[in-house]
């Protein structure tokens, strides 16, 4: 008896898994079902009007939409980039207008907030669709709900439709320029050490700048090198200039870094083979290898599978000066000489250096600051003697003395090419005053 009571209680939990798992497998079907496009309009061509603002927001400014980027590693979707509330917004639809057949589609969005949010009530969101199977949109429109008028919705132009091949090898993103930002020397040292190492485009998502800064910007667009995205987002949200929430009314940290390193991932998906993110004052410098693109060449070959590439943050105070390399005509000029800081700071007890990256775009979900929050392959540590960020910014650790920092003089193998760049670009903008 109790031999068949113990068979009896097998039986019933076998039985009682076997339901549970129908029945959540039920569940995810009525669910991916729910979210299956449905045509709601026929015979109606698209009216909207096209959204053409970096940032649009949509009605009861909840939600604001910075890109939609066709997305089939999956399945086929468009996945906007986006800014939400992170309780407040509910639900949002994707409304598709296929031009071919004349109906209108309504997709419901899956809402996906990043989790690194630091607090804030807003975050950087993935809001997701799947598409009509039967066309292939161009354009979509966002609502709150799946009923209404598509004439009176903005359009968004879905990018990445068409794939491309990656038209070049480094693409750097910087986000986001913003107080006024003037130190102008060091970013064009930034800049050309970029170019320098293998950069043949720079992204930067610009809030605001110096008068001097615009004319240095206007010269790196003329030339090629730079793409610059306005990032006006303190016309729609209290902005704040620290990375956690202060609870001091503020919605967003860092003028919304994180969305807009996504959306740069997203944007040079099709036309970069590696997208680098970091700030203008922080430079990814080879030890072991001349340049980047050598130096990727040997990491991937080191690590197969690897789709993220991650590099220890040193700081170079600028407090800290040698009077190598004190150029005079280079006096005038607004900003900081890195080749003058080569005292970097001892690593702290029991703190962890922060990272910056270089990522295979097309393997990146989603993306933090320091870290990668979803992706296809796995992330890599380089190790310091490969690879260091000089990071060249107020020291973190006080007013340490000269004797207890590490001379580190790795940049000035450099020193040359960049010293006769740095000299072209300040004499073609008219910044360099002569001796």
């Amino acid at each position: 008896m109790l031999c068949a009571g113990k068979k009896s209680y097998f039986a019933a939990a076998v039985c009682i898994m076997t339901v549970t798992s129908m029945l959540a497998v039920s569940y995810l079907k009525l669910q991916r079902l729910s979210h299956q496009p449905k045509v709601i309009q026929e015979g109606r061509r698209c009216r909207g009007k096209i959204a053409i603002s970096t940032i649009t927001a949509l009605e009861g400014n909840k939600t604001f939409i910075i890109s939609p980027y066709f997305d089939d590693r999956e399945s086929k979707v468009t996945r906007l980039i986006g800014i939400v509330h992170h309780e407040d917004v509910k639900q949002l639809y994707c409304w598709f207008c296929c031009q071919a057949n004349g109906k209108i589609y309504v997709s419901k969005a899956k809402i996906d907030v990043h989790s690194d949010r630091f607090g804030f009530p807003y975050g950087a969101a993935d809001i997701v669709c799947l598409e009509p199977k039967n066309c292939d949109p161009t354009h979509v429109s966002i609502h709150q709900s799946p009923y209404g008028n598509i004439d009176h919705l903005p359009r968004f132009e879905i990018k990445n439709r068409k794939p491309e091949t990656s038209s070049v090898d480094f693409t750097v993103c910087i986000s986001a320029m913003f107080g006024n930002y003037n130190n102008v020397l060091q970013f064009i040292q930034s800049m050309e050490m970029y170019k320098i190492l293998g950069v043949q485009k720079v992204v930067i998502y610009k809030n605001n700048c110096s008068h001097l800064m615009e004319k240095v910007l206007k010269f790196y667009i003329e030339e090629g090198t730079v793409e610059v995205i306005p990032w006006p987002i303190n016309s729609h949200l209290r902005v704040s200039s620290a990375w956690r929430f202060m609870q001091d009314g503020t919605h967003i940290g860092y003028y919304g870094q994180i969305t807009a390193l996504n959306d740069c991932i997203y944007r040079n998906m099709e036309r970069s083979k590696f997208v680098v993110l970091n700030d203008a004052d922080e430079i990814i410098l080879p030890l072991k290898h001349p340049d980047w693109k050598t130096m990727m060449n040997t990491l991937q070959e080191e690590n197969p599978g690897a789709s993220v590439f991650l590099f220890e943050n040193h700081i170079f105070p600028e407090t800290i000066s040698s009077h190598t390399f004190n150029i005079s005509s280079w006096n005038t000029v607004p900003g900081v000489n890195i080749l003058q800081h080569v005292y970097r700071e001892p690593d702290r007890k029991n703190v962890v250096n922060p990272r910056k990256m270089i990522v295979d775009p097309r393997k990146v979900i989603q993306t933090s600051v320091h870290s990668v929050l979803r992706a296809y392959g796995k992330s890599v540590y380089v190790p310091m003697d490969v690879a260091l960020i000089y990071h060249c910014r107020k020291g973190l650790q006080g007013n340490l003395p000269r004797e207890s920092l590490i001379r580190d003089t790795s940049l000035w193998r450099y020193n040359s090419s960049l010293i006769m760049n740095v000299n072209k670009v300040l004499s073609q903008t008219m910044l360099q005053t002569q001796n």
